[in-house]
């Protein structure tokens, strides 16, 4: 039977514990969010991807083409092409993919007061609507975490461990 029972640990810090749990719920959030978002990207791009996908873009292509007269067509045929090729849709999805990965990486590590440049960069990026998670519901906790993140006593816990 332990004898300590009820007691905190010799290492606990009050200070930090309150740290940890105003930034708890933000993080948690942003961590949802960010991987919810990346899953979408992921579904998005192989739907696109799939023949199916390829197959209903083209159309789609063709019928946005009809607004155009005859002689255009070829080229904005051609144009279009280039932007809706396989390879573009790959490359163009990457950058949000990385970002709200980066998203929930950065949050676990803020809610762990672990890193506190990189869970300002998240908050910062989350507070960005075409690039952090949702396209602008992520201003909620990004500002939310910005603003416990600079408080002085949170700045003390990520560094106390």
């Amino acid at each position: 039977m332990d004898d300590t029972q009820g007691l905190p640990p010799p290492d606990f810090d009050p200070a930090r514990a309150k740290a940890a749990q105003d930034l708890k719920l933000p993080a948690l959030i942003m961590m949802g969010m960010g991987g919810l978002w990346v899953l979408y990207s992921l579904f998005g791009l192989y739907r696109t991807l799939s023949p199916a996908g390829m197959e209903q873009l083209h159309a789609g292509i063709e019928k946005a083409l009809e607004v155009y007269p005859p002689e255009l067509r070829v080229q904005a045929r051609s144009i279009l092409s280039h932007f809706l090729s396989p390879a573009f849709l790959a490359v163009s999805a990457l950058p949000g993919i990385c970002l709200n990965g980066l998203v929930v990486f950065g949050a676990w590590k803020m809610k762990n007061l672990q890193l506190h440049g990189l869970a300002m960069t998240v908050s910062i990026i989350c507070c960005i609507p075409c690039c952090g998670p949702g396209w602008g519901l992520g201003l909620i906790p990004g500002i939310w975490s910005l603003v416990v993140l600079n408080r002085p006593e949170v700045k003390a816990a990520f560094r106390s461990k």
